[in-house]
């Protein structure tokens, strides 16, 4: 994934897990804001750590494009 889309989506993530802690908190629900403290930072972390999927014919499969009978 490039480096500015990276960036974007963590932002974003991270302002979504910032709206919802307040949002919870407003409605005084203590436990889903304790989820979202705990989630939103994980799912950005999980996003800079773990390596996007990338398949290519060296391990033996065949892209969708060319699987026969994929639409076109």
């Amino acid at each position: 994934m490039p480096f500015p889309i990276k960036v974007g989506l963590s932002v974003a993530v991270a302002l979504a897990a910032l709206a919802g802690w307040f949002y919870m908190r407003h409605l005084g629900q203590a436990g889903p804001q304790w989820a979202l403290a705990f989630l939103g930072p994980f799912m950005v972390v999980s996003l800079w750590i773990f390596p996007e999927v990338m398949r290519n014919r060296a391990d033996g499969r065949a892209p969708r494009r060319d699987l026969e009978g994929a639409p076109r």
